[in-house]
């Protein structure tokens, strides 16, 4: 694989953590790189379920968020992914203000990516783990279509020449 543009990495942070989602969940993806990705996300009452415990939809949508963007610097420029199955195993209620996830690509194929994500409390506690499948797809959903939607402006190319 060529070798990824640091500047191009960077500049995919900062564009996806604007998105209207990931501001209203308060999470921020923070490190990128091939086969791993880093979410940091702020809890708080918006993502309480009636009982007062973080809603499953929020333990579900870091997982996904951190599983799906671990996949992303093995993709071939202008290709995107879909998730296609989730599965998430909560272990323990969150009781602190934030949670880390990080997020692991587990197998990569041309048609499916196989990955998943761990979400730990600031003690390094596991609160939740989850799989993710992923269909690469050309043309659809590649990261260009995410600064267009957002206006985000031109990305660095993906990968170094050389």
């Amino acid at each position: 694989m060529p070798e990824l543009n640091p500047e191009h990495l960077k500049a995919v942070i900062r564009a996806i953590n604007q998105g209207p989602f990931f501001r209203h969940m308060s999470m921020k993806v923070t490190e990128l790189g091939p086969g791993r990705a880093t979410l940091a996300m702020a809890i708080g009452k918006k993502h309480m379920n009636p009982f007062g415990g973080l809603h499953g939809g929020a333990y579900s949508s870091a997982i996904d968020t951190a599983a799906y963007w671990s996949a992303y610097c093995d993709l071939p420029e202008g290709y995107g992914l879909v998730t296609i199955d989730l599965k998430v195993d909560f272990l323990a209620p969150v009781t602190g203000k934030k949670v880390l996830v990080h997020g692991r690509t587990i197998k990569t194929g041309k048609s499916i990516y196989l990955t998943e994500a761990r979400m730990l409390d600031a003690e390094g506690r596991i609160l939740a783990h989850g799989t993710s499948k992923l269909m690469v797809t050309r043309n659809k959903q590649p990261i260009n279509d995410v600064t267009e939607y957002l206006g985000s402006g031109k990305l660095p190319g993906k990968f170094l020449r050389r």
